[in-house]
């Protein structure tokens, strides 16, 4: 860093600027070498076409004389060749020019005798001067913290990082164009919330000093979504970050990103068929097929196959199905001894649901690997979702389960106020006991019940963990530009 800021003061004392002018780039490397890939070095000699480009210099060989280098842009790099005419009229620049740094160049195009397409440089500019050299053997570092941190390195350095963001941007566009295609209007709601609601999660709390007021940052959109629904909106969409005050891990980043979607007249059945239609859509946008490898090594790696129809199960029926004791349905307390003697993490005054929840998450979730629905939970899990008339104590809700992870979320939607007040109720009181995780009393969302809603459907998908399945990624932070971390020490 000591030579580069020598070097920093040399091109200003030479009168270079070191962080230069706007330059018009007419021409991307990976344009180039669309256009001109396919031309043999005699075509080439027998043309005048010059190309104008700008990058950051990621290598330079100077012999002397003359020099070769690669320049790198948003697009790909392409090598550039520098004459010694070009070198002797240009001196102040290349004697002080280093890796990273950021220039200007046009020329014309020409075969080396190793027949790499190669930009002949007939003009530079000096765009910027880079003061801090990027890292030699970064491709062996193993920490992803690293990476992570300093993201903007590791898009220099790493095309196929590049790659996999610019990837994630695609499905984003294919994720709008699927939903605007069906009549979808997409919208935009609050991030602050005065109530936080649509999901079972510990809030971060702020506060806004004009009105005096305590807001807490969404946990989800699922609430003003559906008072959409009361004012006559049929089909809304909103791509929305959520933020949970919860633990960071492997599949978990506190800021997130969520598809949310509802459909008036139409139940949780409907929101399946619908979920088997959109998400192999999107697999054939990003990866031209239905079959994705699974699994961080080539030993256990297995594929995972998004050809619908999927498997359709109960809660209940698929932990019986895996060895679970169908008792422990029925009895709190031998639920909570099972539990305990499988050494999943329950106390005195976690409920009945809660428990078979917390039993599922150790006994079936990481086995269930191809995509499967799992449907009918307990009702007090889904303070917000429609009961089945045939069993009450249950819900019309299905979670979709890829990869031994929730990707997505969906219920019949519940639209009576009065048995929505009294869930609330029963959240209030769990909250009281010490839940911190259970629901809030919204009086302005019943009110909007009051006026009616009509039966509808809602589904949240994360975005996160989606992309990580199409791409056969194990951490959500190497999927998220920016995850969240400790601070640097």
């Amino acid at each position: 860093m000591q030579e580069r800021l020598k070097k920093l003061a040399r091109l200003r004392e030479s009168g270079v600027e070191p962080y230069g002018a706007p330059f018009a780039v007419k021409d991307k490397a990976a344009g180039i070498a669309d256009k001109f890939g396919g031309l043999s070095k005699e075509d080439l000699e027998g043309r005048e076409d010059r190309v104008a480009l700008a990058g950051r210099l990621i290598s330079f060989r100077d012999f002397g004389k003359t020099a070769f280098a690669h320049i790198q842009d948003s697009s790909g790099r392409i090598q550039v060749y520098f004459s010694k005419d070009v070198i002797s009229s240009n001196p102040d620049i290349f004697k002080n020019l280093d890796i990273g740094d950021i220039v200007a160049v046009t020329g014309r195009l020409f075969r080396t005798k190793t027949n790499e397409l190669t930009v002949q440089v007939g003009g530079i500019e000096f765009l910027c001067k880079s003061l801090r050299p990027l890292p030699e053997k970064w491709h062996g570092l193993k920490d992803i913290e690293t990476r992570c941190r300093q993201r903007y390195v590791d898009l220099i350095v790493n095309p196929h990082v590049r790659e996999l963001f610019t990837k994630r941007s695609r499905l984003i566009m294919a994720i709008r164009n699927y939903f605007d295609e069906r009549g979808f209007i997409e919208v935009e709601t609050p991030m602050m919330h005065q109530i936080p609601g649509g999901a079972a999660a510990r809030p971060f709390k702020t506060h806004h000093n004009a009105l005096g007021l305590d807001l807490y940052l969404r946990i989800a959109p699922e609430l003003y979504l559906k008072k959409l629904l009361v004012g006559g909106y049929e089909r809304v969409y909103e791509i929305n970050k959520n933020f949970r005050n919860e633990g960071i891990s492997a599949k978990h980043n506190p800021e997130f990103t969520m598809l949310e979607f509802y459909i008036s007249y139409e139940d949780y059945n409907y929101l399946m068929t619908f979920t088997e239609e959109l998400v192999p859509y999107l697999c054939k946008e990003i990866n031209g097929g239905l079959k994705v490898p699974f699994g961080e090594s080539e030993s256990d790696q297995t594929v995972i196959d998004f050809t619908p129809p999927w498997r359709r199960v109960t809660m209940l029926d698929v932990m019986s199905q895996e060895g679970v004791d169908p008792s422990v349905f029925q009895d709190v307390e031998k639920a909570r001894q099972y539990a305990l003697d499988n050494k999943i993490d329950v106390d005195r005054k976690t409920t009945h649901g809660k428990i078979l929840d917390e039993i599922f998450k150790k006994k079936v979730e990481p086995k269930l690997v191809q995509p499967t629905f799992i449907t009918d939970y307990p009702v007090e899990l889904s303070p917000l979702a429609r009961r089945r008339k045939d069993k009450p104590e249950l819900v019309e809700r299905f979670e979709l389960f890829i990869g031994g992870r929730e990707v997505a979320n969906a219920f019949s939607e519940l639209n009576d106020p009065a048995d929505q007040r009294g869930r609330f109720l029963e959240q209030v009181e769990a909250r009281k006991q010490g839940d911190e995780e259970a629901a809030f009393m919204d009086e302005d969302f019943l009110r909007a019940l009051e006026y009616g809603m009509p039966p509808a459907a809602g589904e949240g998908i994360g975005i996160d963990r989606l992309f990580m399945l199409l791409t056969n990624t194990s951490s959500i932070r190497d999927v998220i530009l920016f995850p969240q971390l400790k601070p640097e020490q």
